[in-house]
């Protein structure tokens, strides 16, 4: 880590220092989607910079439990979620150490079905998944209960996802900014002010230009675009102290889909993930439009309320710490992948919502199709902003 440390102190002070550098493409934000995509593009030989003023998967990123899920809600969030799993398993198998250094658990995902209602929505998810050549099965209420002995008597059976995983989103973030870094990219520490025709204004008055900028901040993005439709999604999330093999899969409600899809409202759900280090993610909640980090507190306590209601043994564990952190929301939950429609050489890769560490590496190969004009595996016109952007003139 010490090594990283001082090449990317390096690549700052070249960087910075040199106003007059031209980039085939700037990425503005170090989270784990701006990491990904300024990967992507310096392994295909283009000039990187990218363009982070704290630290490197400090924000969102770092908020995140770091499950990376098959989802299914439409076709379009099913490619792009089943493409970038697999792409996360070709980059975790590069070597023997590198599941480790990810914090890689291939823990597989159990969706819990507590009556009989849900059995017949996870029947209906496995025929989807099964028919997209996803592993899963169904399992019995006596199946569930042998496979996680910790859930409540009484509930209806489930849908397990065998290859659902989970990382570790800072380290994978820094990791992925050190293939760019081995592939000539640079870091520059700064605060990106305005967004230009093939050029962007730092704070300090410094320009930096480019053929080609990516605008990867999350929900900061709406200050630099500001015709970008975004919304914040608050969540909270909270971790216990350490507790091996308490559960071995992440454990997620089926009612967690209508709580992560609702438009509008507060909402929370079941989700428990079991860490590397024996330590338990306890989540998830929701609130639409609120912008400040404090911990609701009512919030937090329905969102354990409905874990313990699920695994009442929780309520004897010791919980650390919690915190909350932002999701960029579109309006149709899907993220914006693409050039967008009226400025020229600005390409959006934000509003991932709860799926950036998930979809982060399939959003940065289609976003290095799209900027090198190469086909994609998977059709990317679904993500482009263009969607929810107002078309106008550029002047």
């Amino acid at each position: 880590m010490n090594d990283l440390l001082s090449k990317v102190t390096a690549n700052n002070t070249n960087s910075n220092r040199t106003a007059n550098t031209s980039f085939d493409a700037l990425i503005i934000g170090g989270g784990i989607i701006g990491c990904a995509c300024a990967a992507s593009l310096a392994q295909a030989g283009l000039r990187v910079g990218i363009i982070e003023p704290s630290t490197i998967g400090g924000g969102t990123t770092a908020a995140g439990m770091g499950h990376l899920v098959m989802m299914d809600d439409n076709p379009a969030e099913l490619a792009l979620s089943r493409y970038s799993l697999e792409l996360w398993r070709q980059l975790v198998h590069t070597n023997e150490h590198e599941p480790a250094k990810h914090e890689y658990s291939e823990c597989g995902t159990i969706w819990v079905a507590a009556d009989e209602e849900e059995v017949e929505a996870a029947r209906a998810k496995l025929q989807i998944l099964q028919a997209h050549e996803v592993r899963c099965e169904l399992l019995s209420a006596s199946q569930l209960a042998q496979r996680e002995p910790q859930l409540r008597a009484g509930l209806a059976g489930g849908l397990l996802v065998h290859q659902d995983a989970l990382v570790y989103p800072p380290k994978s973030a820094q990791l992925l900014l050190t293939i760019a870094l081995k592939h000539g990219a640079h870091l520059i520490k700064a605060t990106v002010a305005e967004v230009m025709n093939q050029a962007v204004r730092l704070e300090d008055g410094i320009e930096i230009a480019a053929s080609n900028i990516v605008v990867a901040n999350g929900l900061a993005s709406t200050k630099l675009i500001d015709d970008l439709p975004l919304r914040y999604k608050k969540g909270h999330l909270l971790i216990t102290d350490r507790y091996p093999q308490f559960i071995r899969h992440q454990l997620v409600e089926l009612g967690y889909i209508k709580s992560a899809h609702a438009s509008d409202g507060d909402s929370v759900a079941f989700n428990l993930q079991p860490r590397p280090t024996g330590q338990l993610f306890i989540g998830s909640s929701r609130q639409f439009d609120v912008t400040h980090k404090d911990i609701d507190h009512a919030i937090l306590g329905k969102m354990l309320a409905q874990a313990c209601h699920y695994v009442p043994s929780l309520a004897n564990l010791k919980g650390i710490r919690a915190w909350t952190g932002f999701r960029a929301a579109t309006p149709d939950g899907l993220p914006y992948i693409g050039p967008h429609p009226s400025r020229q050489h600005v390409w959006m890769a934000t509003g991932h919502e709860g799926l950036g560490i998930t979809t982060s590496l399939a959003t940065a190969q289609i976003l290095k199709d799209q900027i090198c004009r190469q086909s994609s595996k998977i059709d990317v016109e679904a993500y482009w902003p263009s969607r929810n952007i107002e078309t106008h003139s550029v002047s």
